[in-house]
């Protein structure tokens, strides 16, 4: 039996899919770069709109600071937009390591993705930053004034704004999942109250203040997605 060329077949497919892989991860690269590029024009607009959604007073510690946050934002704004394609590119990994996955079942998932995706940025910039900022900001006194480095204003913004950002995707993710035959929706759904346990938890990590109010704001839709995601599952599964 000949094994050395079935080795030779494997390898190939192998140094193939890196190949394909280099090129889209190029392809990104690019185009977030470019939109970026673009995109800096917007940053004061951007920050602007975070300053006053939150209530900050924001200042520079240092002579960079203020440069390092504007091409921070920057880059964000480059990721957010070209999101779609890069969850084009992601879905179309997929498509290669499961042939059934493509055609309008792809398109169908990367437009509910792109959806949740910004569903979720406008979420957190809507209600969960506003709140909680003012939240944390409402222990001001006479004695303690709020003066927030603007480069550390700028990396909590956007980590909790992508973080809802992708924690929106759960019912996309948990629906390909099942399609693709790696998680049983029947067993899922019997792990509801450890999922009410990580959920809690997660949303206690991701929402800026302690309190019952903002960690409701989080966990409550989060698990509203995890209940949407068992149902999508269990249609998806008799189709």
């Amino acid at each position: 039996m000949n094994t050395s060329g079935h080795s030779t077949v494997d390898l190939q497919r192998v140094l193939d899919g890196m190949k394909t892989m280099r090129h889209r991860l190029i392809r990104m690269g690019v185009l977030v770069f470019l939109l970026a590029a673009g995109g800096y024009i917007l940053v004061g607009r951007v920050l602007g709109y975070l300053q006053k959604a939150t209530g900050a007073y924001l200042v520079a510690y240092g002579l960079p600071d203020a440069f390092i946050g504007y091409i921070t934002i920057s880059l964000a704004i480059g990721i957010a937009a070209a999101l779609p394609f890069i969850l084009y590119e992601m879905l179309a990994v997929v498509a290669q390591q499961f042939p059934e996955f493509s055609g309008r079942m792809r398109l169908g998932f990367w437009l509910v993705s792109v959806a949740l995706f910004y569903l979720g940025v406008f979420f957190c910039l809507s209600i969960t930053l506003p709140y909680g900022s003012r939240f944390l900001l409402d222990f001001e006194t006479d004695r303690i004034k709020a003066v927030i480095s603007v480069r550390k204003f700028i990396d909590f913004c956007l980590v909790l704004t992508y973080g809802f950002g992708l924690i929106f995707e759960l019912p996309v993710v948990m629906l390909l999942l099942g399609k693709l035959g790696l998680v049983d929706v029947e067993k899922l759904a019997g792990f509801r109250r450890y999922a009410i346990l990580v959920i809690t938890i997660v949303s206690a990590i991701l929402t800026p203040t302690p309190d019952i109010f903002n960690l409701a704001l989080m966990a409550v839709p989060l698990y509203l997605l995890f209940e949407v995601g068992i149902i999508g599952m269990r249609i998806g599964r008799k189709r």
